[in-house]
């Protein structure tokens, strides 16, 4: 389907980061926009202040009436996250419209322009954010569909006027195979989406494919150590080709130096704490050299990058008490998250606060997740967000606290958990996880400020 022929778009599951990002652009071409999501939150009704229309029922009848009947030039976006039960879905599928996951959208709008595609089990969507944000904040502009909503353009979609288009990457279900990308980055390769892959070789099969994925004349980085040939490598160690170097922490900022085999910049300041920002920084940098931006115009725009939401995102910093949110839902994410804050603050006490994502997850890395949550000082444990999945038998919070070899630990809801921190006022507390913990980010927010 070519993007000059679509002139209406419904979205299956709109509520979701990557799906919300393209049903803007869609709203922004003058395209019609309608979508359904089963929960209405934040996101949807910005949408819907944005004028698409959106259905919370899962009925036919609930669905505009330029989308009951086949339309050629209509093109409808699913998540795979969508049950496949859906009424809605299913009524597209009958009515023989044209469906498309998001990432062949992606594949579609990205065809034809110069493509920078970030992919990778972890950081993916720091590392494009900051791609975006400096291409933005340079004046060298593009276009962008991200997975986080950025601190600078309060979005997660960045509009640009150049053939220059920034992309998420995703892995799961082997969507970012729907793209060929000019420049493309690996940032992490660890075992994931196992429910999907089986075991991490063939994870590692599929990020192979992405890399040969890769346009003719295109440049592939990897961060050094990965398993991907005829890359350019990156990261802290002194082998990497783009590397960080005189890595330091002053005050709340991380400053340090890049070098490649043909540009140095001294004291880079980061506002984004850990040393996997300052890796994710680093393939940025090397992006936009690449691209022939002067080095003193992407030194500022690093250092005014504000960050994205739920990503070690302050939410309270008042001398007394110290807040910090993260999306991190893997061992090796809440491993480089609990380092950033122990790098920052090593003489306060932690608490934790952490939602497991999916049965699977929790299941296949439970050995993983107990012995890197055993490192804080408290935790409390919320119990598994299911997502897309359905129960499996014995996986549970209590199986995974059981692993746990912390003393100060509990399994809590969530409601009591804001009560626990209105009480005690902890002074340093992290909520980590991918699932509806961020609904008790402002409850916790005004617990704390309201002492």
């Amino acid at each position: 389907m070519e993007l000059s022929k679509i002139n209406r778009v419904f979205f299956v599951g709109i509520g979701g980061i990557g799906m919300s990002a393209l049903a803007r652009y869609f709203a922004k071409r003058g395209q019609v926009v309608s979508g359904y999501d089963k929960t209405k939150t934040k996101l949807t009704e910005t949408l819907t202040q944005e004028g698409i229309s959106i259905t919370y029922l899962d009925e036919t009848a609930a669905l505009p009436n330029e989308f009951l009947d086949y339309q050629h030039d209509t093109l409808v976006v699913y998540t795979p996250a969508i049950p496949k039960n859906s009424t809605i879905l299913n009524h597209f599928i009958a009515k023989g419209f044209a469906l498309k996951k998001r990432s062949e959208v992606l594949g579609i709008i990205s065809k034809g322009m110069f493509c920078i595609a970030i992919a990778g089990t972890h950081g993916k969507t720091t590392t494009s954010s900051i791609v975006a944000h400096i291409l933005k904040d340079t004046g060298y502009d593009c276009t962008a569909f991200l997975g986080g909503i950025t601190s600078n353009y309060n979005s997660n979609v960045l509009f640009g006027k150049n053939n220059v288009v920034v992309v998420e990457a995703d892995e799961y279900d082997r969507s970012f195979l729907t793209l060929h990308p000019d420049v493309a980055v690996v940032t992490s390769m660890d075992a994931d989406h196992l429910d999907i892959y089986g075991d991490k070789s063939h994870l590692e099969e599929s990020f192979h494919l992405f890399a040969g994925q890769l346009k003719a004349e295109g440049t592939l980085y990897a961060h050094e150590g990965l398993p991907l040939e005829k890359s350019i490598s990156y990261g802290l160690s002194s082998t990497a080709t783009a590397k960080a170097e005189n890595l330091k922490v002053e005050g709340s900022k991380f400053v340090f130096d890049y070098t490649d085999h043909t540009h140095s910049i001294r004291d880079i300041s980061l506002l984004l704490p850990g040393k996997h920002n300052v890796e994710n920084t680093t393939v940025a940098i090397a992006i936009a050299l690449q691209l022939g931006i002067d080095t003193e115009k992407v030194k500022l725009a690093v250092a005014n990058f504000k960050g994205v939401k739920r990503r070690f995102e302050y939410i309270v910093n008042n001398g007394n008490q110290i807040y910090i949110d993260d999306y991190a839902h893997h061992p090796e994410e809440l491993r480089a998250c609990f380092d950033a804050v122990r790098q920052l603050y090593p003489g306060k006490k932690l608490t934790v606060i952490f939602q497991p994502h999916l049965f699977t997850r929790t299941r296949d890395f439970a050995d993983e997740f107990a012995k890197v949550l055993s490192t804080v000082d408290e935790l409390m444990l919320l119990e598994i967000y299911p997502a897309r999945e359905l129960p499996i038998e014995g996986i549970n919070a209590q199986f995974l606290l059981d692993k746990i070899t912390l003393t100060e630990k509990k399994i809590e809801e969530k409601d009591l958990v804001v009560q626990y921190v209105k009480d005690t006022k902890p002074e340093l507390i992290l909520t980590v996880g991918a699932g509806d913990i961020d609904t008790i980010i402002e409850p916790l927010k005004n617990a704390l400020n309201n002492a």
